[in-house]
């Protein structure tokens, strides 16, 4: 197999973007990616440290949870967690972020990217009265990207397709895996029990 290293090797085989491929990458946020945004209750963030190391986290609440403060500007809430905020400390090592909005039964999916920072700014957290809990910190994203990404993906993976989905007992527990990959001595949680855990746990914590 032969390595492409280069961006001309790369260009020589796929060539130049053309036509709406470019003309669709807008600057700021227009009236369909706001409407877009509102529809989605999930959402994924990439990001990377100072030394490239990349990471994306799954982000997920009401429809609309990442809200449109203008046509550059959204902010997104942080929720408690396991304190890991991989996110979180990229951003502030390297504010540069992307993000995909999905909206469920859509096959196309919103593609922004800009520059993020962390903040406990109290007017951005009052942006999120509307949750039963307040985020701990947000992150506020300044658009510098958004464009609208085509079905094709979507529709060959079959996401939305109820015939698609797997029973869930296919996988082991999360539990199981975690307690295989940890080599760890703690009781393994059944399915039931995982699923009650998050539920109270969300419902409590947010």
């Amino acid at each position: 197999m032969t390595k492409i290293d280069t961006q001309e090797k790369l260009r020589a085989i796929y060539g130049e973007p053309l036509g709406l491929a470019v003309s669709k990458c807008l600057p700021a946020l227009d009236p369909h990616c706001k409407h877009f945004i509102s529809l989605a209750p999930f959402a994924v963030i990439s990001s990377s440290d100072t030394n490239g190391n990349a990471d994306v986290s799954p982000r997920g609440d009401g429809p609309g949870f990442i809200k449109v403060v203008d046509d550059k500007t959204l902010v997104m809430p942080d929720r408690p967690g396991n304190n890991r905020v991989d996110t979180l400390s990229n951003i502030v090592d390297n504010p540069k972020v992307g993000m995909l909005f999905f909206v469920p039964g859509v096959n196309e999916t919103l593609r922004i990217n800009g520059v993020a920072e962390v903040s406990t700014d109290p007017e951005l957290l009052g942006l999120f009265t509307d949750t039963p809990k307040a985020p701990i910190t947000a992150i506020k994203i300044t658009v510098e990207e958004a464009f609208l990404h085509c079905a094709k993906a979507l529709m060959r993976s079959k996401l939305w397709d109820p015939e698609t989905r797997i029973e869930r007992k296919t996988l082991p527990t999360l539990g199981k895996m975690i307690k295989d990959q940890t080599a760890s001595d703690i009781p393994e949680s059944t399915q039931e029990e995982v699923d009650k855990y998050f539920a109270q746990s969300i419902a409590e914590r947010g």
